[in-house]
């Protein structure tokens, strides 16, 4: 089991960890410009694509579970059509979001209380990058039906490209051709297509070729479609309860001041390159779990489960023990502003928590997944988003100020970790 779960995880992680890389190289490059106010138009344009794109993260998510069972089941045909089923839906919504940018960019910037630098920059940022939205929505739905076919090489080989590309795109334009954060929205929309089309030889090359052959009533099945609708609906749910978490937690953090922005942008950073890291070990729960339900395999389900979440915990212990020892270090990379470094410092107690404490809902995540049993974790983010999270934060800031929303943001990630692990044994180990 060790093995089977190794030889997906160790791709993933690789490919997940360029991911925050990618994230980190803006961060220390805009970090260095000579406005504080290009960093906060980063992470403002950041999260409203987080809202935007993670929005369709079921177009991965969704998919991967699905392909899994019926690659389990031995149905061939059925993850081909599950393929061309997710393409489509990424190609209209893509076509959609496209067409209602500009209220998108308006609605965001009136929730998000920025200063007027920051708000300039951001739809600099945004009209760029919106265009990249066709290429992220399919990458989203190829990527996740490479990760169902138990292939993890191919995201990973995808995901790198795409962020390496990314970055030194990133640096040409801002170091090379002057430019501010439209270089960072431009390498990434260039990046963008590029690795699709890579994506695309990768499945021709090793699946058969680009043409599905698949015929219009297959696609619009109407039991099919019913469960791929349903599973997708809660996973969008959920994407949106955690996406707004981390727009609060920004939008919160920007009316603090540009300061408090730009040292929670660069913790949020090192967060994700935990969290990212733990994911390779939830993609991993994803494949095989989503094959040992396909094929009725109780007993090697219940190892699945077992050892993921056991290398996560290892993982996410690590992830705590080098922030713990390597804290002020890690934050001098991100910039060279003192000030920024001295909030960072003031609550990185929470930060080296965050590894070993959100793994246990990052692998459970992952197990969910798998078993398309979606409407638990839609239920967990829900309890976590409005009982937890937002409770916590408003209690705790009259007292706590930016300690806070840090604290709302681990509150929120252990009641994550605590739901599931309650919904467990009916809703992955029993029948759904």
């Amino acid at each position: 089991m060790n093995r089977q779960i190794l030889r997906l995880a160790i791709p993933n992680i690789i490919s997940n960890l360029s991911v925050p890389l990618l994230g980190v190289v803006d961060t220390a490059v805009v970090g260095r410009l000579e406005h504080v106010y290009f960093l906060g138009a980063i992470a403002v344009g950041s999260i409203i694509f987080d809202f935007i794109f993670w929005g369709f993260g079921f177009l991965r998510m969704g998919t991967t579970g699905l392909v899994a069972q019926a690659y389990g089941a031995q149905e061939e045909r059925k993850t081909r059509i599950i393929l061309a089923r997710v393409l489509l839906v990424a190609l209209v919504s893509s076509v959609f979001i496209l067409l209602i940018q500009i209220p998108l960019i308006e609605a965001s910037l009136y929730l998000v209380n920025a200063s007027p630098e920051v708000e300039e920059y951001t739809r600099i940022y945004y009209h760029i990058r919106i265009f990249a939205a066709p290429a992220t929505l399919c990458l989203f739905g190829i990527n996740g039906w490479f990760l169902g076919m138990q292939n993890s090489t191919y995201p990973m080989m995808v995901t790198i490209f795409l962020n390496v590309l990314n970055i030194g795109l990133n640096l040409f334009f801002v170091f090379q051709l002057g430019m501010t954060v439209d270089g960072i929205a431009t390498g990434s929309l260039i990046a963008s297509f590029l690795a699709l089309g890579l994506a695309l030889f990768l499945y021709k090359y090793k699946y058969g070729g680009v043409k599905l052959d698949i015929k219009w009533d297959e696609l619009i099945e109407t039991e099919e479609l019913k469960k791929f609708f349903s599973v997708n609906r809660d996973i969008v749910i959920r994407t949106l309860c955690l996406i707004f978490s981390y727009a609060f937690f920004t939008a919160k953090s920007a009316e603090m001041g540009d300061v408090v922005l730009a040292a929670n942008t660069i913790l949020l950073q090192m967060w994700y390159i935990s969290s990212y890291g733990t994911d390779g070990f939830a993609y991993a729960a994803e494949s095989l779990v989503g094959k040992f339900k396909g094929a009725n395999d109780d007993n090697n389900l219940k190892k699945a489960v077992t050892a993921n979440m056991l290398w996560g915990l290892g993982l996410g212990l690590l992830g705590t023990i080098t922030y713990a020892v390597f804290d002020t270090e890690i934050l001098s990379l991100f910039t060279d502003k003192e000030n920024v470094i001295a909030v960072a410092t003031s609550v990185v107690i929470w930060l080296i928590a965050a590894p070993v404490v959100n793994s246990v809902c990052f692998i459970w995540d992952g197990v969910y997944i798998g078993a398309t049993a979606t409407g638990a974790m839609r239920n967990s983010m829900l309890v976590a988003t409005i009982l937890v999270f937002i409770p916590v934060y408003f209690i705790s800031e009259p007292l706590a100020g930016i300690h806070a929303l840090w604290m709302a943001m681990t509150a929120f990630m252990v009641a994550r970790g605590l739901v599931l692990t309650v919904y467990a044994p009916s809703r992955i180990f029993g029948s759904n």
